[in-house]
């Protein structure tokens, strides 16, 4: 969503003596100028996510300083949103209520100023990649977490993919290492992680089944799944096949049920697991998947993504090869993030939604 002509006026203008001074390597972090946001200080569910205005952030030492143009919506912004599970809060983003109050990870936009020491951009640019509580008008990312934004796609686009489609990449590519010929099945073929996941192992030449709802199940053939299962009507579990290589991206299916259908030397790659818990979550799967694995021939693995540079220009790569497409289901402006993260949460979402900022074509 677009600022009105004041709000934008006003923070163009302060951004640029910001930028000034950031460019120029200033230690001085003091805000110089407010920006709009989508905002939550407490723990509670996304619904009281709403707009405010707060102080707009300053590069420091390695950072970026970005004018947000669009932010993607995945799973990770619910978790922050409500502090669940309750690991969330012990690993470092707020024990009693959220350290970063703006919401959003994924980005895409321009950069509007440099802090001391970063050389791979410069003011002007196009970047997409991750930082922290880019559902804003402008948001700070650290240089490692950036690339540039492929050429053959939008803001809206660039910004759906960072953490869903390096995940995914992630899975597929460096863990489960999949190869022509292979039968991939990808549990959550309909979801961020789970409609890139598909793409990328289509690319790699392998014959995939997506498991989806019925309504959802033509993204995931238009996506290059070879066939779909309906999850209501289908415990994929009970077929009477193998498959080289599983994505579970969803869910808590056991693992001693997932391994029926899996080839007796295939890959189990646990990428999340909603629900669980209140504690850990779906994440104990993940945990004792490399112990099961210690005494099978099957690899069974749980996996921790991270969005760098590297990732992020190996995946621009597939972008540009017109192997992967961000699949967007739906846009909202920045005074309705809650209502995309309460939609994603519900499973309104199919492939990815994102919150537009400004004019992000």
């Amino acid at each position: 969503m677009n600022a009105s002509t004041t709000a934008t006026a006003a923070t163009s203008a302060a951004s640029i003596a910001a930028a000034a001074s950031a460019s120029h390597g200033s230690t001085d972090r003091t805000p110089t100028a407010t920006m709009r946001a989508a905002v939550q200080r407490a723990y509670t569910g996304p619904e009281q996510i709403h707009l405010d205005t707060v102080p707009m952030p300053q590069p420091g030492e390695g950072e970026v300083l970005l004018e947000v143009h669009a932010a993607g919506v995945d799973r990770g912004v619910w978790h922050l949103a409500t502090g669940r599970p309750f690991v969330i809060r012990m690993i470092g983003f707020g024990l009693r209520r959220p350290k970063q109050p703006v919401q959003g990870s994924d980005v895409a936009g321009v950069v509007k100023a440099i802090g001391a020491g970063v050389t791979r951009f410069a003011v002007g640019d196009g970047v997409f990649g991750s930082a922290d509580g880019t559902f804003a008008e402008f948001a700070v990312a650290k240089e490692e977490r950036l690339a540039a934004k492929p050429t053959r796609t939008s803001m809206v686009e660039a910004s759906a993919l960072p953490v869903s489609g390096v995940t995914a990449m992630q899975a597929v590519v460096d863990s489960a290492q999949v190869e022509a010929g292979q039968r991939v099945l990808v549990l959550g073929a309909s979801g961020g992680v789970g409609s890139y996941a598909v793409q990328i192992a289509v690319a790699a030449g392998a014959h995939v089944t997506g498991v989806a709802s019925a309504a959802k199940a033509d993204l995931v053939t238009e996506l290059g799944a070879e066939r779909v299962l309906d999850y209501r009507t289908t415990d994929v579990t009970t077929l009477q096949e193998e498959f080289d290589v599983i994505i579970d991206t969803g869910g808590l299916t056991p693992l001693r049920r997932l391994r029926r259908i899996l080839s007796p030397t295939g890959a189990l790659v646990i990428v999340g697991g909603e629900g669980g818990d209140s504690l850990i979550g779906g994440s104990g799967r993940s945990l004792v998947a490399p112990l099961v694995s210690l005494f099978s021939k099957q690899r069974l693995m749980g996996l921790m993504s991270a969005t760098t540079a590297v990732r992020l220009n190996r995946l621009a790569a597939l972008v540009e090869q017109g192997d992967v497409r961000a699949a967007i289901h739906r846009t909202y402006p920045l005074d309705r993030a809650s209502d995309a993260v309460s939609d994603l949460a519900d499973g309104r979402v199919a492939g990815k939604a994102v919150v537009t900022v400004r004019d992000a074509h």
